[in-house]
C-alpha cells in the first residue's frame, strides 16, 4: 500500500473569517469553492505549497476543534512573513517542542489548530 496524500478538513462557521485567517494572514491561496446553491454551506480548498486544506461549513463533514501537524522547512522565513501581518499587541513565537522541532502554533477562529514544525538541529530540544 502507498498513501499519496492526506488532506486535513476543518469545520468553519464564517467564510469571510476563514478566508481572512487562511488567505490573508497565513498566505494560503484559494484553489476552489463549491456551493450547491446560493445560501447553502460552502466547501473550499486552500493551499500553500504542497499543503492542501479543505474548509467546510457542512455540519456532518467534521468536528470543530480539529488539529493538523504540518512538517515544513523555512519556519524562520514563515515567521518573519507572518510577523508583518499580525495584529498589533499580539505575539508570534517559535517554540522548541519536546519532539525535536521548532514549532509555531495557530488556532483559527473556529478552534481548529495548525502546528507548523521544522526539525531542529538543537539536540537539547
Amino acid at each position: 500500500m502507498k498513501i499519496d496524500q492526506a488532506i486535513p478538513m476543518f469545520r468553519v462557521f464564517d467564510v469571510d473569517k476563514a478566508k481572512d485567517f487562511y488567505i490573508r494572514f497565513l498566505g494560503f491561496t484559494l484553489d476552489w469553492e463549491h456551493q450547491i446553491f446560493d445560501g447553502s454551506p460552502l466547501y473550499m480548498q486552500v493551499s500553500r505549497g504542497d499543503l492542501l486544506i479543505h474548509l467546510t461549513e457542512h455540519h456532518g463533514d467534521c468536528c470543530p476543534g480539529s488539529a493538523a501537524m504540518v512538517w515544513m522547512t523555512g519556519i524562520e522565513n514563515f515567521h518573519q512573513e507572518l510577523k508583518a501581518r499580525i495584529e498589533k499587541g499580539r505575539h508570534l513565537d517559535i517554540e522548541h517542542a519536546p519532539w525535536g522541532a521548532r514549532l509555531m502554533k495557530f488556532t483559527d477562529p473556529f478552534g481548529n489548530r495548525l502546528l507548523f514544525n521544522e526539525k531542529s538541529d538543537d539536540e537539547s530540544s
